[in-house]
């Protein structure tokens, strides 16, 4: 439907805006957000504004009527392709640059904007909207866990240990709502650096009026300590509305993984078929963090040295794999994720543990190989490996610059993928409680549904 007819003949109804912070891990699940709100009711207005670069990739998936995208310039942030080799530069752009052209949208938009959905980085987006007393809704991606060590920043007086071979077993206890961690599953990339850049890129706390509430993309299930300090600690609402995963996308016929529909399915899916039950490794390194040349070589000699099948979504490192892979696995530039998990083959998930890969392993009910990158990702791999028991860590070492080596990789690889093993009937076992805790979040009723029915009566 057109756009303006759209506004034309709605012109009454609530008007949300969403902004998500351009990246892909932060963009998927601001869509899934966008799309159960605007699935709930169709007298609110949903606008998402993307980069024109992510609008291109996403403007022909199927979404409500009465969700619509604007977008912005790609020229505002020039170190877009960049983010994996300058992540604090690609920060320090987005700030500097987004907030003019953002405005410029903000007051061109019809009907007027009711409300605005901004990821809780974005500073400059919150700023816009209280100069022009729109309520702000705050949306965080990653874990509540990762929310709190970030939110309770301050409590770190001097930033967190570098040195990870002296100090990464130490522990943390002081974290509201966890009960420990080490030092070494903190997010410390961010939280040792205290420089203006950093600090003026990560606002996890706002003291505004103007903030209407919190929207965190995890279940109130998966993370019930830290869930409740939120809701006594804060000023405002909290809603839990994860995972926000594409479920709704798996018996979608034109890509079905089950087979007998009338369109082909794609390659992966094919090869996928022919293979035994829990007999494949998946593999993805996630959108933005890149793995060492050498840390790659290291995988591909181990996976053939574990003689476990397995697919890999490689990105750019594709053509470079093919040929040394051939022989026990599928090396392709992108899949549909969830998809793959939830095919009978794949039996275990080699994942750098961005929140969104833990919670499709987790509907999927796969077990996880973790190796965590960078950011967020090594306080998400605790809490696969500690907290839900799903899996193992493939990094033993310390260090963020530690060689996982191939006879490590090998000898992991094989204990989590030996369907007569005892570890793995464990992991097995805890994937299923997870799994059943994702997918009764989902259903109508459960303590998603119920978040974001309280969240709309909220706005």
């Amino acid at each position: 439907m057109d756009t303006n007819r759209i506004l034309q003949e709605q012109q009454r109804r609530s008007h949300i805006v969403a902004m998500p912070y351009p990246a892909r891990g932060h963009i998927n699940p601001m869509l899934i957000l966008c799309k159960f709100l605007a699935s709930k009711r169709n007298d609110i207005l949903v606008t998402v504004i993307l980069t024109e670069e992510y609008h291109r990739s996403v403007a022909s998936e199927a979404r409500p009527d009465n969700m619509v995208f604007a977008t912005l310039s790609n020229d505002i942030i020039p170190l877009a392709h960049h983010q994996s080799s300058d992540v604090v530069g690609f920060f320090k752009a987005v700030h500097d640059m987004i907030a003019a052209p953002f405005e410029q949208l903000l007051d061109r938009l019809e009907p007027p904007v009711t409300t605005i959905i901004t990821d809780n980085i974005l500073k400059v987006v919150a700023e816009a909207a209280n100069r022009r007393d729109i309520p702000v809704a705050l949306f965080w991606p990653p874990s509540a866990t990762t929310f709190s060590i970030f939110y309770h920043a301050d409590l770190f007086e001097n930033g967190i240990p570098v040195d990870m071979k002296a100090h990464g077993n130490d522990i943390v206890d002081f974290i509201p709502g966890i009960p420990s961690i080490r030092v070494a599953d903190l997010p410390r990339a961010y939280l040792k650096d205290k420089t203006p850049v950093t600090l003026r890129c990560w606002p996890y706390k706002f003291s505004t009026s103007k903030v209407k509430c919190l929207l965190l993309g995890t279940a109130y299930e998966l993370e019930p300590q830290v869930c409740d300090v939120f809701k006594e600690e804060l000023g405002y609402p909290v809603y839990f509305v994860g995972p926000l995963i594409p479920y709704y996308e798996l018996h979608d016929s034109k890509t079905s993984t089950n087979g007998g529909c009338d369109q082909k399915e794609p390659h992966y899916i094919e090869w996928l078929n022919s293979q035994p039950a829990n007999s494949v490794l998946y593999i993805s390194m996630g959108t933005l963090f890149s793995i060492s040349s050498a840390q790659i070589d290291e995988m591909v000699a181990g996976l053939k040295m574990s003689g476990v099948r397995f697919l890999w979504v490689a990105r750019e490192d594709t053509c470079r794999l093919e040929e040394d892979c051939r022989d026990l696995g599928l090396v392709v530039p992108w899949c549909h994720q969830l998809k793959v998990l939830c095919h009978s083959s794949v039996g275990g998930f080699l994942t750098h543990c961005g929140w969104n890969s833990i919670l499709e392993a987790g509907y999927a009910g796969v077990p996880v190989l973790t190796l965590p990158l960078s950011g967020d990702q090594a306080t998400q791999s605790k809490q696969a490996v500690e907290d839900y028991k799903i899996g193992l860590r493939l990094k033993k070492d310390m260090g963020d610059k530690a060689l996982v080596t191939r006879e490590e990789i090998a000898k992991t690889i094989k204990t989590l993928m030996d369907v007569d093993g005892i570890e793995r009937k464990e992991f097995v076992k805890n994937a299923k409680k997870f799994q059943e805790t994702c997918q009764a979040a989902l259903e109508k009723g459960g303590s998603t549904d119920t978040n974001l029915d309280a969240f709309i009566q909220t706005i």
